[in-house]
């Protein structure tokens, strides 16, 4: 059995958004208003104040558990405002 490739960014790839507290810079995709897709690099992950908040706050040695950063995800809603995320299903 052949492995199916995954071809769901050649239509709608990941755009940049770079957070407007920090300025960590992310990878986004929208596939609705519900789904969204953040690929981070590590420079963004050591960048990002709630992510490093969170780590501190973890048991020594343990990974604390971090969902989303509230900065970034308000930085990601304006950009999709602005049009520079497109959201590919905008059925509600």
């Amino acid at each position: 059995m052949a492995i199916r490739p995954d071809n769901r960014l050649d239509d709608a790839p990941m755009v940049p958004v770079a957070c407007t507290r920090c300025g960590a810079g992310v990878q986004v995709r929208k596939s609705s208003w519900n789904q969204t897709s953040v690929q981070w690099t590590g420079p963004a992950l050591s960048r990002c104040e709630e992510r490093c908040s969170a780590s501190q706050l973890a048991a020594s040695g343990g990974r604390g558990l971090f969902l989303a950063c509230s900065a970034l995800n308000g930085s990601i809603v304006e950009a999709v405002k602005a049009g520079t995320v497109p959201v590919l299903d905008t059925a509600l």
